[in-house]
């Protein structure tokens, strides 16, 4: 009788080398299921944190030597700047004080460098113009730029290499990191370029521009204007998006894939990705830099560089050289001084037209090695990989079918059943962390992991490792009695995944996103895999697989949760400032989905390897209770701490007077307008001591006046003018100064065209609102005409931006309407003036009101005056 059992058994399906015995079935212990993710996690902590955020040892004053960047003589420089204070364009601080300093310093450079083998020349211009930037006209003049060319001697190259940075700041802030940093980089760079005795191919030209943070202007002036500029034939644009920490590449070309090879062959401590480059590019990123003024006015080609890490500083009072460390310059100036040499010999900046073909697919891997390839390449790469993935699957399916004694057509049927799961699984692991975010959002319970970065592993991680690991786990448990052994079914199931990825390569590389790359990286280490289980036993040998995958796994693990890392600790600061109509949280949400995806996509499927992975299952979502309850019901969801993790709250003391065709006055009022940062508006200033009563929507203002009837500052105010709400005050707003508007002549040019004359005088920021009526066209003006062609949309007014900085005199400029039935007598349009008094506290109840704040408030505002004329 045993014996014929056991004929039965061996003839049966399921004997062969691959079936699993009875113990074997049981699977390992359901501890091991646990211990099992928590290595992963482990790895994270233990290897991508650190990497992360390692830098390489600062030099000291004590290690001088010529041809090395000396971290300490940087931060001695950085704290002399950023201790001038507020540097915004036109302040005492920006066109005096830090003109002064940079001028000293290089002039003392000038003292030491080798005049055998360099010339060293320094132009302190001044420069006016005007450009249309998103959402506005920009005019500009007496904006200060101190421009250093760095020759050799012996070289007769007319191709020069610029390297930019900005001193100006935005207001209220030292601006140590933004981009005081990046300033005495250059200066330490050039330092040592111009004392040792190594020779460079190309003049350099190092542009200290005063003017970035309004509107670039500086970058436009100087790329338009500047003597030295059509000599400029490559870019290396330094700025800053956070405050120490590492500095990551993310822009380069475009369509110059040269420059990303200096960049290998010549960056110390990599850190780069073309995501980053695709994102930004897209308007993802709610940040611009004076790449592009080169790039547009220029046709310069470069790369884009900038500091990310710690973000909650960025543009606050708070980014202070305190919590910059002498490492961080280190790593920054070893870069960029090894970068800026390779450049300035490079053989293609005789003629960077030559070689500009394509875009570059390129990414660094822990920062300790840097991958580059060129489109083209990029996208062979990306379809042989999800060739050889559906190949390799296809044969591994044929191997299980020729195995197990059984059909093709019926192991086939299993791999579409599985892969309907696992495409399951996938969308559950992208919504679940959305349907998360978007409940919180309900829930006005925003940005709780703000300041405690940990709930971001039970809101979204874990919430998406459920979706991820529920259905295939439900499958398996009503899956004993199949045809097809559970070691191949959960090797179906990983096929299915190497699937999905394979068909999202080839439809996102046929749209045409280099990011592809993030998607194959897994996939070619699974082919690896299955390739070599393929070519011995173990593809057959009950689990044996599976070492051999959970080692492939390691450095996909590791580089896409180091790269999803990144993006969470770049855009969770940017959430506190992407303005109350966007959801930050969504967006965090899929990050953190998508790199939980790629990391665990091919590991998590071994929990049913174990005994009870319904546990696991349990223990994921037991953790995504317990961190919805500490975001929602404790003081560690709120999400702002003093200094480290402060509210945004933006504000203008507003004095609004309203003129009639007349010149009678109509309106008089004063109050505060808010244009709040985040998705939580005044939700976190409720219960304080800031007495907010009487704030109202401007939703109704808009719809009655130009503008609101309000002096917006900018295109985030315009923007997001019918989020912004106004507080009125009964004591009138005194303004420090007055903003004059003159008119000089109205004249009648013919039976249809007047013109009219203006003289305008006030602060370094003003602004003009211009609206003609109904049956009025503006036709020509004395600003840029093909803003005049293509204004903002209806009924947004024209809308012109006018700073000055060195240069105090006023604005003159001129107005030409016309009308068909040559009727002048009458209202032909609306002008609205603002003064924008920058740097200035206000009076003494905005000094009480300004105090009444609480201390994880960190307040941007300033008095303005806007005038409504009608002419």
């Amino acid at each position: 009788m045993a014996d014929r059992e056991k004929l039965i058994l061996d003839t049966s399906f399921g004997a062969p080398a691959n079936a699993l015995k009875k113990k074997e079935r049981a699977g390992l212990p359901w501890c091991f299921a646990s211990s099992f993710l928590f290595f992963w996690v482990l790895l994270f902590f233990a290897v991508v944190i650190p990497i992360f955020y390692r830098l390489p040892t600062a030099l000291t004053m004590d290690d001088a030597n010529n041809n090395q960047f000396i971290a300490q003589r940087a931060y001695k420089q950085l704290y002399s700047l950023s201790n001038i204070g507020l540097k915004m364009l036109g302040s005492n601080g920006n066109e005096i004080e830090a003109v002064q300093f940079l001028m000293k310093e290089l002039n003392q450079i000038k003292e030491e460098a080798l005049r055998d083998y360099f010339d060293m020349e320094i132009d302190l211009s001044q420069a006016s113009g005007t450009f249309a930037l998103k959402h506005s006209l920009r005019v500009y003049q007496g904006v200060q730029n101190i421009a250093v060319k760095l020759t050799p001697r012996n070289s007769t190259s007319e191709s020069y290499l610029l390297v930019n940075s900005h001193f100006d700041s935005k207001p209220a802030t030292p601006s140590a990191g933004d981009a005081g940093f990046m300033i005495v980089t250059m200066l330490e760079v050039l330092r040592v370029i111009a004392t040792t005795k190594q020779s460079i191919q190309h003049p350099i030209v190092f542009l200290f521009n005063g003017a970035e943070e309004g509107a670039l202007e500086g970058s436009h002036g100087f790329i338009t204007q500047h003597k030295w500029a059509s000599n400029c034939k490559a870019v290396v644009n330094l700025d800053a998006g956070g405050s120490g920490g590492r500095e990551v590449l993310f822009q380069s070309g475009p369509n110059h894939p040269w420059l990303v090879d200096y960049y290998k062959k010549y960056i110390k401590y990599p850190f780069a990705t073309t995501m980053a480059e695709e994102g930004f590019q897209s308007g993802t990123i709610p940040s611009d830099t004076d790449f592009r003024q080169f790039n547009k006015y220029g046709k310069l080609p470069g790369l884009d560089m900038a500091q990310c890490i710690n973000g909650f500083v960025y543009h606050t009072k708070y980014d202070v050289i305190d919590i910059i460390p002498l490492e961080s310059l280190q790593n920054t100036g070893d870069n960029i001084l090894s970068l800026v040499r390779g450049l300035a010999n490079a053989t293609e900046l005789h003629d960077t037209e030559a070689h500009g073909d394509g875009h570059a697919v390129f990414f660094d891997f822990l920062g300790l090695y840097f991958i580059h390839y060129s489109e083209t390449t990029g996208i062979f790469i990306n379809l042989a990989a999800a060739a050889s993935a559906l190949i390799l699957v296809f044969l591994s399916m044929w191997r299980m079918s020729a195995v197990s004694h059984e059909s093709f057509s019926n192991v086939a049927h299993g791999f579409i059943l599985v892969l309907i799961i696992q495409t399951i699984c996938c969308v559950l692991g992208l919504a679940l962390p959305l349907i998360v975010a978007h409940v919180m959002d309900n829930w006005q319970q925003s940005l709780t992991y703000y300041s405690s970065p940990l709930l971001l592993i039970g809101l979204y991680v874990c919430p998406s490792l459920i979706g991820l690991s529920l259905p295939l786990t439900i499958y398996f448990s009503f899956q004993h009695n199949a045809k097809i052994s559970r070691s191949y079914h959960l090797q179906l199931a990983l096929h299915a995944q190497a699937v999905i990825l394979a068909i999202l390569t080839i439809a996102l590389t046929a749209y045409g996103l280099r990011t592809a790359y993030i998607l194959v990286i897994p996939l070619i280490f699974y082919v690896l895999a299955l390739a070599l289980n393929l070519l011995t036993t173990l593809h057959d040998r009950g689990l044996a697989w599976t070492g051999l995958l959970k080692v492939s796994q390691i450095v996909p693990f590791l580089y896409s949760s180091y790269l999803f890392y990144f993006f969470i600790v770049v855009l969770t600061p940017m959430g506190g400032r992407s303005f109350s109509s966007s959801n930050p949280d969504i967006s965090i949400a899929l990050l953190s989905a998508a790199g939980t995806i790629l990391s665990f996509g091919f590991l998590l499927p071994l929990i049913n390897t174990f005994r009870r992975p319904s546990f696991v299952v349990l223990t994921l979502i037991t953790i995504t209770a317990l961190a919805l309850y500490l975001a929602s019901s404790t003081q560690i969801g709120f999400p702002y701490r003093a200094k480290t993790n402060g509210q945004r709250v933006a504000y203008l003391q507003v004095r609004n007077i309203f003129y009639e065709y007349d010149g009678t006055l109509s309106r008089d009022e004063s109050g505060y307008l808010f244009n709040f940062q985040d998705r939580l508006k005044e939700k976190p200033l409720l219960g304080t001591s800031v007495n907010l009563t009487g704030l109202i929507s401007l939703k109704s203002k808009c719809e009655q006046h130009m503008m609101c009837g309000m002096p917006l500052y900018d295109s985030t105010y315009v923007l997001n003018r019918h989020e912004a709400k106004w507080l009125p005050r009964f004591e009138p707003i005194e303004p420090p100064a007055r903003t004059e508007l003159s008119l000089l002549s109205k004249t009648i040019q013919n039976t249809t065209t007047v013109r009219f004359e203006f003289n305008l005088t006030g602060p370094p920021q003003m602004k003009l609102f211009i609206q003609p009526y109904e049956d009025v066209l503006l036709s020509n003006w004395s600003f840029l005409q093909i803003y005049l062609e293509t204004p903002l949309v209806p009924p947004l007014p024209y809308f012109i931006s006018f700073s000055y900085g060195i240069d105090k005199s006023p604005l003159h400029f001129f107005l030409e309407f016309t009308k068909p039935n040559g009727d002048f007598d009458v209202p032909l349009f609306q002008l609205g003036v603002s003064g924008h008094y920058i740097g200035h506290q206000g009076d003494a109840q905005s000094v009480k009101f300004a105090s009444s704040f609480p201390p994880y408030a960190i307040l941007e505002q300033w008095p303005a005056l806007y005038q409504r004329f009608i002419f």
